[in-house]
């Protein structure tokens, strides 16, 4: 598992205005938080974050906040502007060693699927896991194989099965099917029409307001 190091700053200001004026200057707020400690809040250079949010693997990330000890956590959740889809707010957990952790990993299908040579189209609906395991166990990724995948069959959360790893996605929850082209149209179409990203970003940009 790759550990990612990143500086930050203490905030002294949390309201509204303040979160504001630091994003002009290109520095994203966030917060800290851990069981049994108090939250700390912080400042990141919006450039200091591209590595660990863009990116398609899951890290450990090891922050250090001015002259205080490094604290160990992981990426828990990023909320966007619904206009520039800039970074707005980012949030860590912090974790240790003994504890199980609960983090959301990237997908990787491995192989080609045999339902594409039988006039298929692959159509990946997760593009990540949620999953429960000791940090000393978080991939950077999760692969599945997908090469004796028919057409017309699915790969669901309850087919996986992953060392001291437990996955908590809905065990019914299809991860990745063969359909025909036609199904590929008329779910994309369907997807496209009942779509509405603009009403649910704004209600996470306007939740970060602290």
């Amino acid at each position: 598992m790759a550990e990612i190091t990143l500086n930050a700053n203490e905030r002294q200001k949390s309201n509204k205005g303040a979160n504001k004026q630091l994003r002009r200057q290109g520095v994203v707020p966030g917060v800290f938080y851990s069981k049994g400690q108090e939250p700390v809040l912080i400042e990141v250079p919006e450039l200091a974050l591209k590595s660990l949010i863009y990116t398609s693997e899951a890290h450990i990330v090891s922050l250090k906040v001015g002259d205080r000890d490094s604290l160990t956590c992981v990426l828990k959740d990023v909320q966007f502007d619904p206009v520039t889809d800039k970074v707005v707010h980012f949030d860590l957990h912090g974790i240790t060693t003994t504890d199980t952790m609960e983090i959301e990993v990237p997908i990787l299908l491995v192989g080609n699927a045999a339902g594409i040579k039988q006039g298929g189209v692959l159509q990946q609906v997760l593009h990540k896991l949620d999953i429960e395991c000791l940090p000393k166990d978080m991939p950077e990724h999760l692969s599945i194989n997908i090469e004796k995948l028919n057409l017309g069959e699915s790969i669901h959360a309850r087919d996986l099965a992953f060392e001291n790893i437990t996955v908590l996605n809905a065990p019914d929850a299809v991860i990745v099917s063969v359909v025909t082209p036609r199904a590929e149209k008329e779910a994309a179409e369907g997807e496209a029409a009942s779509a509405e990203p603009e009403v649910i970003a704004k209600g996470k940009a306007e939740k970060e307001e602290e």
